[in-house]
Parts: structure tokens; C-alpha cells; sequence
């Protein structure tokens, strides 16, 4: 079964205006659609960097309780937890799934590990 949207544990988080801390969300995979509606925003077109608030605004599509995410929310994103998704996204919609690929330090065996959130993962020998 295909896996479409993956959870994820921002860094430092999103602090709406109440002042609540925001770090937990879900990333679903990105449709052809989704990467080239952006190009048809004026803000792309005058300055293309905005592609990534755009489009990550258009795949998260959860964010602790905010109700909707749009893209002021990912502007007001730490650096970090836009660096964070950026990464995230990539990894996702390149490879369909959260896993990296490491090996251990000590018998060097290799395994995959599903990093989900920061600090937290599965490995899979």
C-alpha cells in the first residue's frame, strides 16, 4: 500500500499568535499539481525563493491544532523548521518514503532508520 503522508516533529515549532508552540504536523507526497500551480503566484514570479513557502503551505497539511495552514504560517516559520521541511520534502517525494540509509559504528551492518520526528526513530536491519 502506497504511503502518502508522513509525520514529522519540527525543531523548534510554529508559536501562533497566542503563544502556543506548534511542532507536531503531517507532510502528505507533493502532486505534479502542486509544484507547478506555485509558478503562477505573482510572488514566485517576482521572486522564484518563494516557490518553497508556496508549496510547503500546499503538502502540510497538519500543524499541531492550527485549523488550516496557509502561507503566512510557513513564512513565520524558524529558519530551522523551514530548512527542516524543505529537507523532509525532498526526502519524501524523491524516495516515497522517510527512511535513511546508515550503518552502524561498530560491526557496520547496515539498515535503514525512519526518522518521523527529531529524536525519535525506527530502525529497520
Amino acid at each position: 500500500m502506497l504511503q502518502t503522508e508522513f509525520a514529522f516533529t519540527l525543531p523548534m515549532g510554529y508559536v501562533d499568535t497566542d503563544g502556543t508552540t506548534h511542532k507536531e504536523g503531517v507532510m502528505r507526497l507533493a502532486t505534479a499539481f502542486d509544484e507547478i500551480a506555485p509558478l503562477r503566484d505573482p510572488r514566485v514570479q517576482s521572486n522564484p525563493a518563494y516557490l518553497l513557502i508556496i508549496l510547503l503551505s500546499r503538502v502540510v497539511t497538519r500543524l499541531g491544532t492550527l485549523e488550516y495552514i496557509n502561507p503566512k504560517t510557513i513564512e513565520s516559520l524558524f529558519a530551522a523548521d523551514l530548512a527542516y521541511l524543505q529537507e523532509f520534502y525532498r526526502r519524501i517525494n524523491e524516495n516515497g518514503h522517510n527512511r535513511v540509509r546508515t550503518q552502524c559504528p561498530h560491526c557496520e551492518q547496515q539498515f535503514d532508520v525512519e526518522i518521523s520526528s527529531l529524536g525519535g526513530s525506527g530502525a529497520t536491519p
